[in-house]
């Protein structure tokens, strides 16, 4: 048997091994990537402060990159704190890009564009704008943004539904081509973006913005390689790529060899509630080396809740940084010791026509949570329970005062909770896994939209029990003043996405409700709707397992499927509440200390009845109207505590 020894780690390399692998030292290595991250950051900064639309200036959604040359395969060794869903697609989005347009073709002052879900990934909307560049005639990289355009055309304005059946009601695909060339605009590409597309008065100044800090990108890039040199920064490109792949390789190898298996799923697709999408997933460990095997998966949706192949790898990378490497700089070399098995045809690697992709993050956060479920028992305490999974989107359009108006991402249930870990409790208000960006301010939603947000809290024993507890799932309510027509999105309802880890307990799930004028008028009181019976005895369901006459939720009750109203067509005063799924636990409830649990009664995470049964806590006094009033009963703590240690046993 041969002995295959383990490859120098790179803090081992000698001065003279270093340089002569990367053609730099040491500190002009770890500088560059400083540097190029520094790059990036830069140009998302530009774009952020500058953005007319909503979904960049209110969201941040779009992220730059680097990428190396095409001689070394496009590397990216700097990626921007944005966006996480475009992070992994976006090396594969500029070699897919760049090699079917031919580099050849590329010339200085160019920008090249693409959109299209199947060679770039993630939806349509999201165009991926590359910018060339060029030290001394040589083609040395490529500067990257890509960004969601507030609409691309298609039958639902602003593109966010889930019952579009084909990629021809998606929206307008484009295959790489230019936008610009020497800098100048390329008059049939921007004839094709607003021939198609609706709300071109805020896409115009957009991609302007991002032209500017392209060219800014560019420029930052050249003094770089102006004052260091064209192979030290060539190097360091290779050696950003190399050491978050050395980093990843380590844990891997830490953990113990072994197949462990993995499931999630979303609700059904938007033509009825007769099929669930399975992800099923097999994370194959064998020393320094993974393989994710997604063999089994459910088939594409007949809608367009679809991801693509590129969406499925992001999911795998940002599933493994998170639980295993989280600390090292995310590159494209996150993934050189992991293997991916991923059937075509899947609903994370749907294929057109028919396989529309738009949604692509309802299918690929599953995906994530299954490889977090499959390495839970791996990875003991180091385990990390689940989110609220799914972004609720809500997407509203209508016409005010003449002038037509469109949101999304903004009143529904995109914010919620994460699970808790062995280092604390969760946090309740965040974007999901696979997201990194901002909370819209509710003074800019209701400046720009005819609407009021009437509430935005934590919602009371929905979070995962633990010795450290699960974010609690948020209730958003939101008043629409004018007619208008509402897409709504809540795919992961039927059972619990904020799983426990290490002893800790699985979140509540969610639901989604509207109150007619009539309804709303009937039950509000001060502008706001209660929790109770009779409150939602009022409310028509949209989402979620419910008791079919209280509309309360039942896990035992029947569900409510999210399509089967396809557009909601309300009335001035109409009233929607989103209730997101709650963050699992981490470890065993009856650990938890008892003066944090006091705590949690007290700022109304839990209620004085789930403190006494999951967490054996008995707390005297009333929450409500004395809530520093409250007690702990520690001797009937210690007594219930004791009851409930001798059942487990």
């Amino acid at each position: 048997m041969v002995r295959v020894e383990p490859p120098v780690l790179i803090k081992d390399l000698d001065e003279d091994a270093f340089r002569a692998r990367y053609q730099c030292d040491r500190f002009t290595a770890t500088v560059l990537s400083s540097r190029l991250r520094y790059i990036v950051q830069h140009m998302c900064t530009g774009l952020l402060t500058n953005a007319f639309s909503v979904i960049l200036r209110d969201w941040y959604d779009f992220a730059s990159t680097i990428a190396g040359p095409p001689e070394l395969d496009y590397p990216t060794p700097a990626v921007s704190n944005s966006l996480v869903l475009f992070l992994g697609t976006m090396t594969d989005a500029v070699r897919n890009a760049v090699e079917e347009f031919g580099p050849q073709n590329l010339q200085p002052g160019d920008v090249l564009m693409c959109n299209d879900p199947y060679r770039i990934g993630t939806h349509v909307n999201d165009v991926c704008f590359i910018r060339p560049v060029f030290f001394e005639g040589r083609l040395v990289g490529f500067v990257n943004l890509q960004a969601h355009m507030l609409d691309m055309g298609g039958v639902v304005p602003a593109g966010f539904s889930g019952t579009k059946r084909n990629v021809y009601e998606n929206g307008l695909v484009i295959g790489p081509q230019l936008l610009y060339h020497d800098d100048r605009p390329v008059k049939s590409a921007w004839s094709l973006i607003f021939d198609n597309a609706r709300f071109g008065n805020l896409l115009l100044p957009d991609i302007k913005t991002i032209y500017q800090n392209l060219r800014l990108g560019e420029n930052l890039l050249l003094e770089t390689i102006q004052r260091y040199g064209v192979e030290s920064y060539l190097g360091a490109v290779r050696y950003a790529c190399d050491l978050s792949a050395e980093t990843m390789r380590q844990a891997l190898a830490r953990l113990p060899d072994g197949e462990f298996e993995g499931e999630d799923f979303i609700d059904c697709d938007g033509v009825d509630d007769s099929e669930e999408y399975h992800v099923k997933v097999k994370v194959r460990i064998r020393g320094d080396r993974a393989e994710v095997d997604l063999s089994g998966s459910s088939r594409q949706a007949r809608t367009s809740i679809n991801g693509g192949w590129l969406d499925a790898k992001t999911a795998v990378a940002v599933a493994l940084k998170y639980l295993l490497d989280p600390r090292s700089p995310f590159t494209s070399g996150t993934l050189r010791n992991v293997d991916i098995v991923l059937p075509e045809g899947t609903f994370f690697s749907a294929m057109p026509p028919d396989g529309a992709i738009f949604l692509y993050w309802e299918s690929t956060q599953p995906l994530l949570l299954a490889i977090f479920r499959a390495l839970k028992e791996a990875l003991g305490p180091n385990a990390v329970g689940g989110d609220y999974c799914s972004l609720n989107i809500h997407n509203a359009n209508g016409v005010r005062n003449g002038v037509p108006w469109v949101t999304m991402a903004q009143c529904g249930g995109e914010h919620g909770p994460w699970g808790a870990t062995k280092d604390g409790d969760a946090d309740s208000y965040m974007v999901f896994y696979l997201a990194n960006n901002l909370d819209p301010a509710t003074e800019a939603i209701e400046a720009d939209f005819p609407c009021v947000v009437l509430r935005k809290e934590y919602a009371t024993d929905t979070a995962g029990a633990g010795r450290h507890r699960g974010g609690a799932a948020v209730v958003k309510d939101t008043l629409w003043l004018t007619e208008a027509e509402h897409y709504s999105m809540p795919l992961h309802t039927k059972a619990p996405s904020g799983f426990g880890v290490y002893g800790g307990k699985d979140g509540a799930v969610g639901a989604v409700w509207v109150w007619e004028p009539e309804a709303y008028e009937q039950v509000q009181q001060a502008g706001l709707v209660g929790f109770d019976e009779a409150v939602y005895r009022q409310a028509t369901p949209v989402a979620g397992v419910l008791n079919p006459e209280s509309h309360t939720l039942d896990r035992q009750g029947r569900y409510f499927h999210f399509a089967r109203v396809p557009i909601w067509r309300t009335r001035p005063r109409t009233m929607f509440r989103y209730l997101t799924n709650g963050g699992g636990g981490w470890g065993n409830p009856l650990e938890r200390p008892p003066e944090r649990v006091l705590r949690d009664v007290r700022d109304e995470y839990i209620s004085i009845e789930t403190a006494r049964e999951l967490y054996g806590v008995v707390i005297q006094g009333d929450p409500q109207h004395d809530p520093e009033g409250l007690q702990i009963d520690y001797e009937a703590t210690q007594a219930l505590r004791n009851a409930a240690a001798s059942q487990r046993h």
